[in-house]
């Protein structure tokens, strides 16, 4: 008898380890119509701050506006735009007919944004395949929610394993290339 497998594919790691890359690495085997969003830190500046900005999933990822930087951090501080997370956030998360949405990342600075809090949780609830990454913080209550959600696979990735996680997500892939 097959193994069902869950519907979504949530990929949780501290920062640094290859949750981007390897999502990246994934949506190049993808053959299904693909929403929602990234997100890409610019260099830190002098004073060790960095923006980041929110892009469509698929890019391009070159605009730097305020518009799309959903803010600024450096190891000890974040200066958050909610704005940016409730008015792009929703609009790249507006529910595809078909295929898949990205979310990558989430993380602690959409906590203040409720409405597109909300909808992530409501596309979890849902039956469109997510391919999600999370941070690794225990202490906010949306990315536990996040990561409780019933249709998510949990995949816990770092430096020794994060290879071998292209190897086991690749036929929850497969299962959504299927569903074309």
């Amino acid at each position: 008898m097959r193994e069902v497998m869950k519907k979504h594919v949530l990929i949780c790691g501290e920062r640094g380890v290859g949750k981007s890359t390897l999502v990246r690495k994934l949506l190049e085997e993808i053959k299904v119509p693909v929403s929602g969003f990234m997100t890409k830190s610019t260099e830190p500046d002098e004073k060790g701050f960095h923006a980041i900005y929110m892009y469509p999933a698929l890019g391009p990822y070159t605009r730097h506006e305020r518009d799309n930087r959903i803010g600024d951090c450096d190891t000890k501080q974040h200066l958050v735009n909610p704005d940016v997370f409730d008015g792009l956030g929703m609009e790249l998360l507006k529910t595809p007919e078909r295929g898949i949405i990205v979310m990558d990342e989430l993380g602690f600075m959409e906590t203040q944004a409720e409405h597109f809090c909300g909808r992530v949780l409501e596309i979890l609830d849902g039956d469109i395949p997510v391919l999600a990454t999370v941070k690794s913080r225990y202490d906010i209550d949306f990315l536990n929610e996040v990561r409780a959600k019933e249709k998510a696979q949990l995949f816990m990735i770092d430096k020794t394993n994060r290879d071998e996680l292209f190897e086991a997500i690749l036929p929850y892939v497969n299962e959504w290339n299927s569903q074309r």
